[in-house]
C-alpha cells in the first residue's frame, strides 16, 4: 500500500522541480527537516569511527579491495562533507594525510592510482573528484594549491584522452571499451574540476552523455552497457547522476530513470546487498538534484535505512569492499544535506 501511495504522489507532482531549466536541489529550509538529532549521532559515531581506521600511510582501505586512492579518497570526502579541511577542523589532521596519500600517487601520464592497482580508473575518478572538492575550497595555501592544481589538470587530460569512440571510459585509461559504472566516476571528477575553475572539454562531456542515454532501457533503468543488459538500481542511479553532473536537467531520459528508481529501490523494503553502498551513493545524488518530491520520498527512507543498518562501533560494514569503504560512503550519504561539499552546492 506504502509503494503504491507513493507512486501515485510522484507521478501527481511530476517530482515537483521540473518545470525549470535546471532542477531545484532539495531546498536549505528548517535543516532539522533533514537534519535530525539522531542523524547527528549516527553522523559523529561514524565519523569518529572512520578515523580510527587510517593506516600509517594517511591510506584507508581493508577488505578485499585494501588500501588505495579509491577509499581514501572517499573517506577524505566524507570528512570534508562535514566541513572538514586540510588541517582544519577536528578531522583536518585525516583529511591532509588522505590529501597527501592520493597526490603522491599522481603520475607523470596523469593517472591517480596505487601500484598494480585493479580497475585503476574506478580509483582515479574517486581520486580526481576529491582533489576537484579540496582545491574548490582551499586557498591560502600556495604550495597545496600548485601541487593540486598540477595533479588535478594531468588527471582531467588523462580522462579526456582515455574517453571511448562511445563516449564512455572503463576500468583502464585507455579508449578501447566503456560502461555506465566508470563513466560516472570521470563525469563527476570532470565536474567537480570544472566547478573548481579547471578548464573541461565541452566535446567529451557531451559525448559521455549520449553514451550514457545508450544504456538506458524502456523501463527508464540503466543497462551497464551499450550493448544489450537488463537494468538495476545502483547502475540506473549512476545512469542518471551522469546526465544530472552534465548538466542535462531537463533531458528526457531523466524522469523516466527518477521513477524507475522509486518504483525498484525506495528504501526500507529490505536489503539489496549487491553493490549496496556503491547504490545509495548515487541514488542520494540523483534524487538531491531532482528536488522536489522526490526528494522528499527518497531522504527519510535512507536516512532510516541507513542509521539502523549502523554497527554499535559507528561502523558500515561492507562484506566486498571493506569497512572503511562502507562507513566512508553511508557518511556522504547522511551527509548530502550539509551542502559543505561545492559539488552538491546550487
Amino acid at each position: 500500500m506504502r509503494r503504491a501511495v507513493v507512486l501515485s504522489a510522484v507521478a501527481a507532482s511530476g517530482l515537483g522541480a521540473w518545470g525549470q531549466d535546471a532542477p531545484q536541489a532539495a531546498p536549505a529550509t528548517d535543516p532539522l527537516v533533514e537534519i535530525t538529532p539522531e542523524l547527528d549521532e549516527s553522523i559523529n559515531r561514524g565519523l569518529v569511527f572512520l578515523a580510527s581506521q587510517q593506516n600509517e600511510d594517511g591510506s584507508f582501505g581493508d577488505g578485499s579491495w585494501g588500501r588505495g586512492v579509491a577509499v581514501t579518497s572517499l573517506a577524505g570526502l566524507a570528512f570534508m562533507a562535514d566541513g572538514h579541511m586540510p588541517g582544519r577542523g577536528r578531522y583536518g589532521e585525516q583529511v591532509r594525510r588522505a590529501l597527501d596519500y592520493v597526490l603522491d600517487r599522481s603520475s607523470e601520464s596523469g593517472l591517480l592510482a596505487d601500484d598494480q592497482a585493479p580497475s585503476p580508473m574506478y580509483g582515479h575518478g574517486f581520486a580526481a573528484l576529491f582533489l576537484g572538492e579540496v582545491y574548490g575550497m582551499s586557498g591560502g595555501d600556495e604550495a597545496l594549491q600548485e601541487r593540486l592544481h598540477e595533479a588535478l589538470v594531468k588527471a582531467v587530460r588523462l580522462i579526456e584522452r582515455s574517453q571511448n569512440e562511445e563516449g564512455g571510459w572503463r576500468y583502464n585509461p585507455v579508449p578501447n571499451d566503456a560502461d555506465v559504472s566508470v563513466t560516472i566516476c570521470q563525469v563527476m571528477a570532470l565536474r567537480s574540476a570544472r566547478n573548481a575553475g579547471i578548464e573541461v572539454s565541452s566535446q567529451v562531456i557531451d559525448d559521455a552523455v549520449e553514451y550514457v542515454k545508450l544504456c538506458q532501457n524502456p523501463d527508464g533503468g540503466f543497462r551497464y552497457q551499450a550493448r544489450q543488459g537488463s537494468s538495476a538500481w545502483p547502475r540506473s542511479a549512476a545512469g542518471v547522476a551522469t546526465l544530472f553532473y552534465a548538466g542535462e536537467f531537463r533531458d528526457e531520459a531523466i524522469r523516466p530513470g527518477v521513477d524507475y528508481l522509486i518504483r525498484e529501490a525506495l528504501p526500507g523494503r529490505g536489503l539489496r546487498r549487491g553493490y549496496f553502498y556503491y547504490g545509495h551513493y548515487y541514488a542520494v545524488q540523483a534524487m538531491f538534484l531532482a528536488g522536489g518530491d522526490a526528494w522528499r520520498i527518497w531522504w527519510p527512507a535512507t536516512k532510516r535505512e541507513l542509521i539502523d543498518l549502523q554497527d554499535g562501533n559507528g561502523a558500515w560494514p561492507d562484506r566486498t569492499v571493506g569497512t572503511a569503504y562502507g562507513t566512508a560512503m553511508a557518511l556522504i550519504v547522511l551527509q548530502m544535506p550539509k551542502r559543505y561539499l561545492p559539488i552538491y552546492q546550487k
